[in-house]
């Protein structure tokens, strides 16, 4: 939370301990206020005289009581109690006034609470999302997607301008091949011509997605599949798809328009998957505007020495002091490769943003490739190795026979399209509204199962550490009890009809103590501690996990108490309500989902 007094408390203790350790001459003293194993033991846990008692020559204990005494003695504000607990762990537990405090400020900053200014006037890059535009989107660019957006989110909520970027793959032997896919089969007589300059000339008589019955991703990709197969079995047909490509770096003007008319169809698919996702670029590099100026720096590199010529003309890099192999720059007939690419886009990026961190938001198999690529891009002068990160993700399988994981694949036919799953997650949802609702009207219950879906699909991916492989199963994600988004929204929904039922101006009396919801109030504390994790960790999951815990807290209470009791406390206990209310829509917006009012 920004600049408020609770802030104010925690930086105060922060304050004495790292004045107490100061003065034993240690400098640098990294003070931790973690979350208690069990909130019985007060509101923030500290090991922190466990791990400087011995470079201070004192046993943990007695180290701890020492720092206990001392910021006893400094009169902090809102301090109730601070116990030292087994071997120099020190409990710190609040008053009832810096509770009220809590919920009032959560109340008064709303959508605001949970951010900060931790990365204020830093600017940060996030390539995320970049699809090869010759198939249709799977699982695994759901994940790619929904760890990129996150991360973009929550780099927001600390303070940082992050830009969004994603490249466009949008040329090479693989959208050959969906070229020629599209002129061999997708002609609508058989009799037609397999003819660059026939399609010119009578287009017509080539199938549009509409007229197959298919979505235009779809049909980019039974372009490339046929495409592929025919290069793979017959060698003139190799030599054709090979001849495109060779035409296509030409310039030719034929080519190049049957070029943009199949990439346009996988673009219309994909628009159409990213934005029900609610997906977001501020800008997308296509790759034929930039492929050949990574030349320019390799060649750049040999003059200065930095790489090599080998005897048959390749050019290698020299990356021994980076404990990194060696890796081909240009070929030896001087055409390119994916890094030479990397290199000319990673300049490009660094010359437009003026970016303090480029992310790249890549599967793991591009571990090596993306260690290269920064080694490079360092001896080379774009920025230091600190500045560059790779964001790797775990796969996103099937569940087999036995229940485990089973790793998609193209050849077996057994990858999920991301509509797909988000269908079969909604039919399930929009069953279940049917039978429970008979006062709304289809569009309403489409709209609200098209949300949850989409809660229950994002979260059931984002729950998990984001180097976890995962394994997506559709009746999980929609369980109302458990680990799953819709348990999360049945929570927030359950807030809001509290407080629909009772409206009031003034939710905190003067005169609370600690009651039920103390544990409530207590996990609401720990938010933007959350929100900061996950930003060190470049994981969301921190906060998919605290929102389980929040709600599970909150339905624990809601069990056990009337909120609606007309009691003098029923003001506070709607204000804690609210509280709730307010942290889970704050958590699920950086997650990318949207809440629903009533289910």
């Amino acid at each position: 939370m920004k600049d408020n007094r609770i802030a104010e408390t925690i930086a105060d203790i922060e304050s004495g301990i790292t004045d107490f350790i100061s003065g034993y001459g240690i400098e640098g003293v990294e003070v931790s206020l973690e979350k208690p194993s069990d909130l019985k033991f007060g509101d923030m846990s500290s090991n922190i005289a466990l791990r400087y008692a011995n470079e201070v020559g004192k046993k943990p204990y007695e180290f701890a009581k020492n720092l206990r005494d001392h910021l006893i003695a400094q009169n902090l504000k809102n301090i109730k109690q601070i116990e030292i607990v087994g071997q120099g762990y020190i409990n710190i537990s609040f008053d009832a006034a810096f509770h009220k405090g809590l919920v009032q400020e959560i109340i008064k900053s709303s959508g605001e609470y949970g951010k900060n200014n931790s990365l204020s006037n830093t600017r940060w890059v996030i390539e995320h999302t970049s699809p090869n535009p010759n198939k249709a989107m799977h699982l695994g660019h759901l994940r790619n997607n929904l760890v990129g957006m996150s991360l973009v989110n929550v780099l927001s909520w600390n303070g940082a301008h992050v830009i969004s970027d994603a490249v466009d793959n949008n040329r090479g032997i693989a959208i050959t091949k969906m070229m020629w896919g599209f002129l061999e089969y997708m002609k609508k007589e058989k009799n037609t011509p397999t003819d660059l300059t026939h399609w010119i000339s009578d287009p017509q008589k080539w199938y549009t997605p509409e007229e197959k019955g298919l979505l235009p991703d779809i049909f980019a990709t039974q372009c490339y599949i046929l495409g592929e197969s025919d290069f793979k079995e017959n060698k003139e047909v190799e030599n054709t798809v090979r001849n495109l490509v060779v035409q296509w770096e030409a310039d030719n003007n034929d080519v190049r328009k049957l070029w943009s008319h199949v990439l346009s169809y996988a673009y219309e698919g994909m628009k159409r998957t990213l934005d029900r996702l609610g997906n977001h670029w501020d800008k997308v590099w296509h790759e034929h505007e930039h492929y050949q100026e990574g030349k320019k720096y390799v060649h750049d590199g040999l003059k200065k020495g930095i790489f090599r010529r080998l005897e048959d003309g390749a050019v290698l890099t020299d990356l021994i002091k980076y404990n990194l192999p060696d890796t081909i720059l240009l070929k030896n007939d001087g055409t390119s490769l994916y890094i030479t690419q990397d290199i000319a886009l990673t300049a490009l990026k660094k010359e437009t943003y003026k970016a303090n961190k480029l992310i790249w938001v890549i599967g793991p198999e591009q571990s090596l490739a993306m260690k290269q690529l920064f080694a490079v891009c360092e001896q080379l002068g774009f920025g230091q190795l600190g500045e560059f990160t790779h964001v790797s993700y775990g796969y996103v399988g099937l569940k087999d026979a036995n229940g485990g994981f089973k790793k998609m694949s193209s050849r077996a036919g057994t990858v999920v399209l991301i509509d797909d799953v988000i269908d079969s997650v909604k039919s399930k949802i929009l069953a279940r509204l049917s039978i429970k609702q008979d006062d709304q009207s289809d569009d309403d219950l489409n709209k609200c199962s098209e949300k949850l879906a989409l809660a229950a699909v994002k979260f059931s991916i984002l729950k998990s550490d984001r180097n976890q492989d995962l394994t997506f199963d559709a009746d999980e994600s929609i369980k109302t009890t458990g680990d799953s988004g819709i348990y999360v929204l049945y929570a927030y929904v359950r807030t809001q009809a509290i407080l629909r039922k009772k409206q009031k101006d003034d939710l905190v009396p003067d005169n609370i103590d600690d009651g039920l919801e103390l544990d409530i109030v207590k996990q609401l504390m720990f938010f933007p501690t959350v929100v900061n994790r996950a930003k060190e960790d470049l994981s969301t999951h921190h906060i998919a996990q605290y929102l389980l815990e929040l709600c599970s807290a909150f339905n624990s209470w809601y069990s056990k108490e009337t909120v609606l009791d007309g009691s003098e406390r029923e003001s506070y206990k709607l204000a804690v309500t609210k509280s709730v209310g307010i942290v889970i829509k704050n958590g699920l917006s950086i997650l990318g989902i949207d809440t629903v009012e009533k289910i």
